[in-house]
């Protein structure tokens, strides 16, 4: 099979013949139909964050078709269209027990991010646990992105205890940002997004929201009191993770409002204790998700509240220029290869 594959850091994929996988008893082998691209991508070509032994094929958001079962695989047959869920977990530790599995303290791998290949390439070998059918009527490239941008969005929202009637501030409408939006709608909030270009503030408005902040206009904290009477948003969730998007995310809460910090970087951010302490603040950091996200976010995909997020597709074989036109913001929504 042919793969896109990572020999250094911070150096170009290299598309060529490698060996095609053989599944394991409880694996199956996926024909690689679609695989979408992100942020994790862009850290991983660098070493931040995860640093997987080399040579490696990224690719953590996969769709396809199975080609292959193991002899011990009971669920899933020759043909189905499948999704699968990134992390290869214990079953045993509790996270896992209390349905936190994303926590994992026993983490085996991380599909196409750390210790086993991914889906940038003809074919990839998933454990059958970790499998999920696409819903009917959802195409190749909305299936693939439900692995990262769909799960991630649907575990931040549920995690931010968004009600009918709140305000939620999203920074980053990006590819997990335009799921958030169009989730957090259909929970009855009132969404503001922050983005950086008018270009993604139409985009925002899109898929959603119903207002749109350009931090180069305007003073984030001081226009959302502004549009609240003066209160603040009920909840942010902050999907950039850097320490001014930080500052203005904890600025524009009300008093007992919540953060939920989704994206990172390498920012450090200074917490006012006293600040925290007397308005009553929450800090929530937010991993992922849990196959449960994954399964709820392919069936919203399904459902006539979803729009797609895809705005570009590639190549599977030019997932260097893809990856280039995600580092330089050239694109809304997401990204897919295709093979």
């Amino acid at each position: 099979m042919k793969a896109s594959i990572l020999y250094e850091f911070n150096q170009p994929l290299l598309w060529q013949e490698t060996d095609r996988p053989t599944p394991g008893p409880t694996e199956v082998l996926i024909q690689v139909m679609a695989c979408g691209i992100d942020g994790t991508d862009l850290k991983l070509l660098s070493g931040f964050g995860y640093a997987p032994d080399l040579p490696f094929i990224m690719g953590h958001e996969i769709a396809g078709v199975i080609a292959e079962v193991g002899d011990h695989v009971i669920d899933f047959k020759l043909g189905e269209w499948v999704i699968a869920y990134n992390f290869t977990t214990c079953g045993e530790c509790l996270p896992c027990l209390t349905a936190h599995e994303q926590l994992c303290v026993n983490m085996g791998s991380i599909l196409g991010v750390k210790g086993k290949n991914g889906g940038y390439a003809e074919y990839v070998v998933v454990p059958e646990r970790q499998l999920v059918r696409i819903s009917p009527g959802v195409t190749w490239t909305d299936a693939a992105i439900c692995c990262d941008a769909g799960l991630t969005a649907f575990h931040a929202v549920d995690r931010s205890r968004l009600k009918v009637g709140e305000t939620v501030l999203i920074i980053g409408i990006g590819g997990v940002g335009s799921v958030a939006v169009q989730v957090a709608k259909a929970a009855g909030a009132c969404v503001f997004a922050v983005e950086v270009s008018a270009e993604k503030e139409a985009w925002a408005r899109e898929m959603g929201a119903d207002e749109t902040l350009n931090p180069s206009r305007v003073d984030i904290p001081a226009t959302v009191r502004e549009l609240t009477n003066g209160f603040g948003v009920d909840c942010v969730i902050d999907i950039v993770g850097q320490s001014a998007t930080i500052g203005d995310g904890i600025n524009a809460l009300r008093h007992g409002g919540r953060l939920l910090l989704v994206g990172y970087t390498p920012d450090y951010y200074a917490l006012e204790g006293k600040y925290l302490a007397q308005n009553e603040l929450e800090l929530i950091g937010t991993r992922a998700g849990r196959k449960q996200d994954l399964i709820n976010a392919v069936s919203f995909m399904a459902s006539d509240k979803a729009e797609s997020i895809v705005t570009q597709t590639f190549p599977m074989k030019e997932a260097n220029e893809a990856l280039a036109a995600l580092r330089y913001g050239e694109v809304c929504g997401r990204i897919v290869l295709l093979t």
